[in-house]
């Protein structure tokens, strides 16, 4: 039901739920070398974290008795096929504790931090071990592998047009390729289905192997996904993925290879993942008013790129503003921390602390919004109106958006299309 709070989620744990959460955030506080995270009440064995770049023996004994524990279980584990547990030491024993807490609490961004731990525990079958080495290795995967915050999404699509004219070849072709997908609109944002959560179309027809570079696919993901995650709320935390398949010359065959890989999938995967072959079907997901015409629904909205102008990221070249707000982000962010502490070690004032936990985190969520236009380059979203970090990060998917102060049309250009649809009239663009 839209609106209720989904088990497992923050407001809704059971007892056992909440003490594993507590455990985890005891294991990533102690990870981070926050001072007095090695609490008595703590489930998790000692750990050592350095910046050498060759680890000792001693360092490679982090978190002993948890992998102790586990090594039986994971050493084949299906939990490690992406070599996640190989990542954890590495990235324990090579990086500094305070780099590692910083990349955790920019990749909250405007998430509840309970709901984000939850999130891997949820995806770990509350495993606080598993759950620990997922969050880490992820960490280390858009820190360093990726660079999601301080490329990705910090450059964005205004950086693509400026090395769309780059005399370097490599960085054209690359600029070129992110650019021709976000104009096709081989993926989009749009719109909630019956649960309440955004939803992302991927058009698989328009897909061509080889049309455009690994790398440039790949970061093209990435910046889809990640600006996702912005549409995101502590009550409804996951997406809906529309795969529309109308003109692809192996829909018919789809069908047929889930029937064989679905085996191999863990059960409450599979049960994600429908198949509809007609409007009547994917009704019984989404509200006809919110299918597309495209795909035979009645809301009107069509995808249509908007261009980034020229200085709608100026905002980011204020250092001072920038930094002031990174460090009232990063008090609160102690706050929350030493409150956590306490909520842990101290069971009889632990509803008193959970409260204030929760309103920190409000703060952090509000906080960043404030933030996010001197970190977080424009995309496409922010500038139809969609997302609307001005007014506290709010999503408008659907109607004409509220706002006392319209801002200023953008400028057309020749990649713009027609006119953007009524539900997105360009006095309503950011």
């Amino acid at each position: 039901m839209v609106g209720s709070v989904l088990p497992g989620r923050p407001g809704n744990l059971t007892a056992d739920q909440e003490a594993k959460l507590q455990e985890l955030w005891t294991a990533t506080l102690t990870v981070f070398g926050v001072q007095g995270a090695n609490t008595e009440n703590r489930q998790s064995g000692p750990v050592t974290a350095t910046s050498d770049s060759t680890p000792s023996k001693k360092k490679q004994s982090i978190f002993r008795k948890q992998k102790d524990e586990h090594d039986s279980k994971t050493s084949g584990d299906q939990n490690d096929k992406y070599g996640q547990s190989k990542a954890f030491q590495q990235v324990l024993a090579t990086q500094n504790p305070e780099s590692l807490r910083k990349a955790f609490w920019s990749m909250v961004k405007h998430d509840n931090p309970d709901g984000l731990l939850l999130r891997f525990l949820r995806a770990r079958k509350w495993d606080v071990h598993n759950a620990l080495v997922m969050m880490i290795a992820t960490m280390n995967w858009r820190m360093h592998e990726v660079h999601v915050d301080d490329d990705v999404m910090k450059k964005g699509e205004a950086q693509a047009m400026q090395d769309n004219s780059s005399g370097n070849a490599t960085v054209k072709k690359e600029a070129q390729d992110f650019l021709a997908q976000m104009r096709l609109g081989k993926s989009f944002l749009h719109g909630t289905d019956k649960e309440g959560r955004p939803m992302c179309f991927v058009r698989v027809r328009l897909h061509k192997q080889g049309e455009q570079s690994e790398t440039s696919l790949e970061r093209y993901t990435v910046y889809t996904i990640e600006t996702a995650r912005l549409l995101l709320a502590s009550h409804v935390d996951t997406a809906a993925i529309v795969f529309d398949m109308t003109g692809f010359s192996m829909a018919n065959m789809v069908g047929r290879i889930w029937n064989i890989i679905k085996g191999w999938l863990d059960p409450v995967v599979a049960k994600k993942v429908h198949f509809t072959r007609n409007i009547d079907e994917l009704e019984q997901f989404i509200e006809k008013s919110h299918i597309i015409k495209e795909l035979g629904g009645d809301d009107p909205w069509e995808y249509k790129y908007v261009e980034p102008t020229v200085d709608e990221n100026q905002t980011m070249a204020d250092e001072i503003r920038t930094n002031q707000l990174l460090d009232e982000r990063a008090e609160i962010v102690k706050e929350y921390e030493s409150t956590t502490q306490a909520w842990i070690a101290d069971s009889e004032n632990r509803t008193t602390l959970q409260l204030k936990r929760t309103a920190l985190a409000e703060r952090l969520r509000a906080g960043y919004w404030q933030l996010d236009p001197y970190v977080r380059a424009r995309s496409l979203y922010d500038r139809i109106g969609m997302i609307r970090a001005s007014e506290g990060g709010v999503i408008q998917y659907y109607g004409k958006p509220e706002t006392p102060n319209a801002p200023k049309p953008l400028i057309a250009s020749p990649h713009n299309g027609p006119p953007l649809p009524a539900e997105h009239r360009a006095d309503d663009v950011d």
